[in-house]
């Protein structure tokens, strides 16, 4: 079953063109990941906050994805990352657009 990630965390920037200049080699090796369908990254500049959305094949991957990358940003100095992960109702979704499958 499709299970979606979000994920969040305090970060001070940069933010929009120069974080995706920042981490673009990050966003093509995201794509290697397995079980990874798509992700979108998502800021929030004036709240300080970033993170992703994340749609993986099934929820054992997405929280190897989530531990993984909790540590990653842990290491790259980010002290409180949330992560959520939720199944996904295709039927419901596909109704409103939702690119799952």
């Amino acid at each position: 079953m499709a299970t979606l990630l979000q994920v969040d965390f305090d970060f001070p920037g940069p933010f929009g063109e120069e974080l995706s200049t920042m981490l673009e080699k990050l966003a093509e090796s995201i794509n290697e990941e397995a079980g990874l369908i798509w992700k979108i990254w998502t800021e929030n500049e004036k709240e300080k906050i970033a993170g992703g959305i994340y749609l993986f094949e099934n929820k054992s991957t997405a929280q190897n994805y989530l531990d993984m990358h909790s540590a990653r940003l842990k290491e790259m100095g980010v002290e409180d990352v949330r992560g959520h992960i939720f199944d996904v109702n295709g039927p419901l979704s596909s109704i409103n657009k939702g690119p799952v499958f």
